[in-house]
């Protein structure tokens, strides 16, 4: 499909932005959500499959400050900090006295600069409520503003870091027609009960950590009276879906893109507001 796909500005902040070229508008709008590593290669290209499927999608670059990413975050260093992970070795990527080790083999100035980017994101988890607001312009520019998606309905979608932040803006964001979430954690409790929309959700089996946290979700889901469905796919690592990862797994992936597009369909497809 010809797509029209291109990084955008709107407001104070920038993304990246992906319709079908052809289509006949306006499209129901999906906000695409970043992994922790920011809007990189993989998230363009998820960007530009979920507007393949007939949606006008936008990856809001929720690092940028007035359209500007801090030093430190940076694509060009970001990209060499997940560098350096990937040659680490398998399992012991998130193992502080690794990193630390292979860190410290490192010239100085590639060390303190991956050091820098490295504390940069991983602090990001713990910040993750001030990084509703610009997914909220999000999904106020796609539903306002943008001509292809104006007064349509709009949903969102993402993975780790952003599957806890698709929750999240669901709890906060009233205008959100529908939630998926990538292998995320839940948002807290007492937050569910602003939830308005369905939110259907994906996990890997053996993704031991965020699963601990499905329970505990589903029973807050279930008490507020909110749609909730979840899949697990057994033998699947965090980050299944990502292709460019090492926890890539096909089958998996497959399955649940076919899942989100049905959710879509269902909850944002071919409905007015």
């Amino acid at each position: 499909m010809a797509l029209k796909s291109e990084w955008i500005r709107y407001g104070d902040q920038i993304g990246y932005f992906s319709v079908p070229e052809h289509a006949a508008t306006p499209l129901p709008g999906v906000v695409v959500i970043q992994e922790i590593f920011g809007v990189n290669e993989n998230i363009e290209d998820v960007t530009r499959r979920i507007a393949a499927s007939g949606y006008a999608a936008l990856a809001p670059d929720v690092y940028a400050i007035n359209g500007e990413r801090p030093v430190a975050l940076k694509r060009e260093r970001v990209e060499e900090a997940v560098g350096f992970m990937a040659s680490l070795p398998p399992g012991s990527r998130f193992d502080p006295a690794v990193r630390d080790a292979a860190l410290a083999r490192l010239p100085e100035a590639e060390r303190l600069r991956i050091g820098e980017t490295y504390a940069k994101v991983f602090s990001m988890p713990a910040a993750l409520k001030d990084l509703v607001l610009p997914l909220r312009s999000a999904v106020k520019y796609l539903r306002t503003e943008r001509p292809e998606t104006r007064g349509q309905r709009v949903g969102c979608v993402r993975f780790c870091m952003g599957g806890g932040l698709s929750a999240l803006l669901a709890c906060e964001e009233p205008e959100l027609s529908g939630a998926a979430v990538f292998y995320g954690t839940a948002p807290a409790a007492e937050k569910i009960a602003g939830i308005r929309c369905p939110v259907t959700a994906f996990f890997g089996g053996k993704d031991q950590r965020v699963n601990a946290t499905i329970p505990g979700f589903e029973e807050a889901m279930k008490a507020a009276g909110k749609s909730f469905d979840y899949r697990i796919y057994e033998g699947a690592n965090h980050g299944f879906f990502n292709d460019t990862g090492p926890g890539y797994d096909v089958n998996a992936a497959r399955d649940s893109f076919a899942r989100l597009l049905a959710f879509f369909g269902e909850n944002l497809a071919s409905r007015e507001s």
